[in-house]
């Protein structure tokens, strides 16, 4: 016969019965670690997690621990009833992940880990370094009952000291099942001989250890599962990286500023432990590169360019281009720049915004597509309204919402009169500053962003068979079967832009015009702490959501409605958020979304279909993505902040060369 604490029934969830059993466990945590005797209904032996061991603990470091594979994602809710991913918890720290009920009474299970957990905490913090970069995960698994609030009634006993530990639960019993199946734990509801539901559920306990890469690196049953084992474990992790420098587990000040990331880098900013890691502007330092050469380097896997032919690439035709892209007095009040929607360090495109944002803070209908390998293809903007890229770079200079010129010849007039463009336009073609010349200098910059040779193409065009890892090599099989992502994000034989640059109705831009937007949106005020506003409130202080029907407004044809380009997924994981409006956040949301089939709509594209993907796969599928970042977009973003950025009177040393010297092309 099992062990049971005392339990209160189903409906003291509304009351306390997890702070009950919280106390309950908490009664065990005396320094001899003994167990609730009192409580104890037969002779069936506790787990040796309540008492001392009688063999001693190898040293930490000792040993290694094995690579058991990937830790698998899911959406969960904190205690708060914030939303947050599984791994946004799980990065950059040693994470010990505990699946529970909270009127769990099987002392050997449930009571037996948050037991362990929180001993092992008190054992940590003789080492407070190593202390700091563990996080423990309580996750329920009875979402029915284990709402957010009672989430946070089972925490308060072991949240005094405030730990860095989670106790979350899940939004539905869907996503539960799925995370369960990732993470190979089964649970089965317990019936009387009535067939009816006792309340309880029977579950073989798994504790999960995972480092700060997110492999899983040892799995606990109640018969290992012991806070000295565990916590000679988490050392052992700790000393194995702090033995590998620059291991991201290892907190070093960094006094540079992130290359791929915003200089106010709010990652995890929606937790309440987040910390700043801005970086000033005067922090970017850069060194001028030869653009040419490196988009030479970085080509593997891409198309030739279309344009090369016709237009090819020069020294001094790329040079103004690029002095121009960062030129902040091109626009009408000289406080805007081509380079302040399409950000280099943030893949050419905003991490921060979801819509871009234009002079004077005038808004953008649309997320700022990213400029990376943007000279390979056919159509540009979401709506594909221009394609030649020297005349699409005028499109932003002359919208009022973006950069504000009211006609052509006033941006010519201000190049003219600018001394530090003397001659530069002679040198690179000959003549003066003209909207054929300007759009030229533009298009030569943005052709030099080539951004391929990734992990993917080293392996897949290079034959490196190293080249990706274990787990993106499983994304990619399912990116080119059963997820279907292939039929729009095209691969072929010898080269990949990864989009079939048509147009597709995904149903986004049908719900953002038909509405179907929740009554109350969740709103962050500061790291952690969140609100929830009606959308009368939003509308008095918000400017109208301007329509968009995508590509119907060029081709005014209505089966075109809510059709938009479809993107290029190379080094998507550096140009979040996604899709044309900004909406979704992560590439797990994107994945998820398609997996839903879309958002149904009388013009929904035929081949979008739902689909069942396991929490490994969604995994699988966004290792995959990751692995198309190419190895050529650091030095893009040297080279990008070697530019005189926001400072009229400066005057690059390429530039300084230029003049200096008569162009030999």
């Amino acid at each position: 016969m099992a062990l049971h604490w005392p339990k209160t029934p189903r409906q003291g969830h509304k009351g306390g019965s997890p702070f009950l059993a919280g106390l309950l466990i908490l009664a065990t945590l005396a320094t001899s670690a003994s167990p609730p005797e009192a409580n104890r209904t037969s002779s069936e032996p506790l787990a040796p997690g309540y008492r001392p061991l009688d063999y001693p603990v190898a040293d930490p470091g000792s040993f290694t621990l094995s690579d058991l594979g990937p830790a698998a994602d899911a959406l969960l809710l904190e205690s708060t009833g914030s939303k947050i991913s599984l791994h946004a918890l799980m990065r950059d720290k040693i994470t010990v992940i505990s699946f529970i009920y909270a009127s769990c009474g099987e002392v050997n299970g449930c009571p037996l880990a948050t037991s362990v957990l929180h001993r092992t905490l008190a054992a940590l913090k003789a080492y407070p370094e190593t202390l700091a970069k563990v996080r423990l995960l309580t996750i329920s698994f009875d979402p029915s009952h284990d709402t957010p609030k009672v989430m946070a009634r089972y925490a308060r006993p072991f949240t005094k000291e405030k730990p860095d530990w989670h106790f979350l639960t899940a939004p539905s019993a869907k996503s539960v099942k799925d995370l369960l199946a990732a993470y190979q734990q089964s649970i089965t509801p317990e019936v009387n001989a009535q067939g009816k539901a006792t309340g309880s559920i029977s579950h073989v306990l798994k504790v999960i250890l995972v480092d700060d890469q997110l492999r899983i690196r040892n799995i606990y049953s109640p018969s290992v599962l012991h806070p000295d084992l565990l916590a000679a474990d988490i050392r052992t992790l700790i000393l194995a990286n702090s033995a590998q420098p620059g291991n991201p587990s290892v907190i070093t000040p960094n006094p540079s500023p992130p290359k791929l990331r915003p200089g106010d880098d709010k990652s995890q900013y929606e937790r309440s432990d987040y910390r700043t890691q801005s970086a000033a502007l005067t922090q970017r330092t850069g060194a001028a590169q030869d653009l040419i050469g490196l988009g030479r380097q970085s080509s593997l896997g891409l198309p030739k360019d279309p344009y090369e032919e016709e237009s090819p690439l020069t020294q001094a035709k790329v040079t103004l281009g690029r002095k121009l892209f960062y030129d902040r007095r091109l626009s009408l009040n000289g406080t805007f720049s081509c380079a302040m929607c399409h950000i280099p360090e943030q893949g050419f495109t905003s991490q921060e915004q979801s819509t871009a944002i234009g002079i004077e803070g005038r808004t953008v209908r649309r997320n700022a597509p990213s400029l990376l390998n943007t000279g390979r293809l056919r159509r540009f903007f979401h709506d594909g309204r221009e394609d030649r890229l020297e005349n699409q770079v005028w499109g932003p200079f002359l919208a009022p919402n973006e950069m504000g010129n009211p006609a052509v010849g006033q941006v010519i007039e201000k190049i003219k009169k600018a001394s530090d463009y003397q001659d530069l336009f002679e040198i690179a073609f000959g003549r003066g500053p003209s909207m054929d010349t300007i759009g030229e200098a533009l298009a030569q910059y943005e052709r030099t962003l080539t951004a391929g040779n990734s992990p993917f193409d080293q392996w897949y065009f290079g034959g490196q068979k190293t080249a990706l890892s274990e787990d993106a090599q499983k994304g990619f099989v399912l990116f080119t079967g059963k997820a279907r992502c292939s039929q729009c994000h095209s691969i072929d034989k010898s080269e990949a832009l990864l989009t079939d640059q048509a147009f597709h109705n995904t149903g986004i831009g049908y719900r953002d015009s038909m509405g179907g937007e929740e009554k109350r949106t969740r709103v962050q005020l500061a790291p952690g702490v969140w609100t929830e506003l009606d959308q009368t409130t939003i509308a008095s202080v918000s400017e109208k959501k301007p329509a968009d029907l995508g590509r119907y407004e060029i081709t005014q044809n209505p089966e075109d409605r809510w059709k938009y380009r479809t993107p290029g997924l190379r080094n998507v994981a550096l140009t979040a958020p996604y899709m044309h409006n900004g909406s979704l956040k992560t590439l797990e949301e994107v994945i998820q979304f398609y997996a839903r089939g879309g958002i149904p709509n009388p013009g929904l594209d035929p081949s979008l279909k739902p689909i069942s993907l396991s929490p490994f796969e969604v995994h699988s599928l966004a290792a995959f993505l990751k692995s198309l970042t190419s190895t050529g977009v650091t030095p893009l973003v040297e080279d990008a902040w070697a530019a005189p950025i926001g400072d009229p009177t400066a005057v690059s040393p390429s530039d300084a060369r230029q003049k200096k010297s008569v162009s030999a092309e």
